[in-house]
């Protein structure tokens, strides 16, 4: 029996938000981890960290889908059977790189006195990470994070290019069938979820607006 198109949108939809929701779950760790590795003071440690965040920014994200998925059998003949994997792995990589760049310019920006401040009153290095510099490394990295995650949303399109059925290729096949309405649904969807993304963050940065840096 065919899918009528409000279902067809539906489950594109909920792709959208099953590959928005996983990302955001293991590449905001991960960007930390890179954030540490790349201001290790082990220089081949960092270079490399470094190095890695150069290459995954510089490239588009719809090429690392396919590097992703192809690279694996061509390479090592071990061919990716998920294509929701592959795209769940590149987008991971993909936005961990980001936002191990906000996180590195949010440490980066506290200034080094309160470093040392934190040092004059006997407090460990793991202290005064945690007690001094950590508040305001969020309050700081909140509006570009934020930013990074409305676009995460919207990227999760890119999953059609490998043969992923999400919201934007359901609403095409309605399209050439002669329905233009679809294309408009696939917008109120991405508006309403964008939206209360971008409530959520602005209550975020509210609650954060008790603590001045």
């Amino acid at each position: 029996m065919a899918t009528s198109p409000v279902e067809s949108l539906s489950s594109g939809f909920i792709l959208n938000i099953e590959l928005f929701f996983i990302t955001l779950l293991l590449a905001l760790p991960l960007g930390l981890v890179i954030t540490f590795c790349s201001m290790s003071k082990f220089k081949p440690l960092k270079w490399l960290s470094r190095t890695f965040v150069w290459i995954i920014r510089g490239t588009p994200l719809m090429l690392q889908l396919f590097v992703v998925l192809y690279a694996p059998g061509l390479l090592f003949s071990m061919p990716m059977n998920s294509r929701f994997t592959a795209a769940v792995i590149a987008f991971v990589i993909n936005y961990a790189a980001y936002f191990s760049e906000i996180y590195r310019g949010g440490i980066e920006s506290v200034s080094k006195g309160q470093y040392e401040a934190g040092q004059v009153l006997g407090m460990t290095k793991t202290q005064i990470f945690f007690k001094i510099i950590l508040l305001q490394v969020i309050k700081r990295i909140i509006p570009p994070l934020s930013n990074e995650v409305i676009t995460l949303t919207k990227d999760t399109s890119l999953a059609r290019i490998i043969g992923l059925a999400e919201i934007i290729m359901c609403a095409e096949r309605f399209t050439k069938q002669g329905l233009i309405w679809p294309l408009f649904s696939t917008a109120v969807f991405f508006l309403v979820f964008n939206g209360i993304l971008t409530i959520l963050f602005g209550w975020i940065e509210k609650k954060m607006d008790y603590f001045r840096v």
